[in-house]
């Protein structure tokens, strides 16, 4: 039997929420990198004994907290969303325990099992927002189709959501109604771009 991604994709609004990382070096790079390409106002901090030059740089750019210490599960204070990203697979499992004891969301960087998300490869174009998910399996798969989407999506997509959203705003009728006029409406559009 083919095996079945089951995750359940979201948006986030991070920038009301607020986002911990854990780990100072190329690793937490990467993950606080990703996540300000697409939220630049993330609320996020960052506890570790050091830091990555570059980390340094991109925090004090967007006015992230940066702690300097190593992981104490008091950190975890008003955290919805923790990244572990330690170079110590123990402190990694130790901070996932602890948010699963509080529920919050964990991802421990490169280690599944460990994970309630992924971070996986994100599409933007204005209000068009897509997520590529690979269940964790390759991020380079991820990243590839991320490259495919950008290339094929219209640079103008962003007209037609607000479009369609003044459009929608005109319907008249309940919710089931205003749903079947948008789908015979967005149809008759991508049967025109197909020919």
């Amino acid at each position: 039997m083919e095996e079945r991604n089951e995750l359940y994709p979201v948006f986030l609004k991070v920038h009301n929420l607020e986002t911990l990382i854990v780990g100072g070096g190329k690793v937490a790079l990467e993950k606080l990198g990703f996540l300000l390409k697409s939220s630049p106002n993330a609320k996020v901090r960052l506890v570790a004994p050091s830091f990555d030059t570059q980390v340094i740089e991109m925090a004090s750019q967007k006015n992230l907290k940066l702690i300097h210490d190593t992981y104490h599960s008091k950190y975890l204070s008003g955290a919805h969303i923790v990244i572990a990203t330690t170079d110590d697979p123990e402190v990694n499992i130790q901070i996932y325990k602890d948010c699963r004891e509080k529920n919050i969301l964990i991802n421990v960087a490169d280690n599944p099992p460990y994970c309630d998300f992924y971070m996986g490869g994100i599409v933007t174009k204005g209000n068009v927002k897509i997520g590529i998910s690979t269940n964790g399996k390759s991020p380079t798969t991820a990243k590839r189709l991320r490259q495919f989407f950008e290339e094929v999506i219209p640079d103008n997509i962003d007209e037609l959501v607000k479009n369609l959203n003044s459009y929608r705003k005109t319907i008249k009728g309940d919710f089931g109604e205003k749903v079947e006029k948008l789908n015979e409406f967005t149809k008759s559009l991508v049967s025109k771009s197909e020919k």
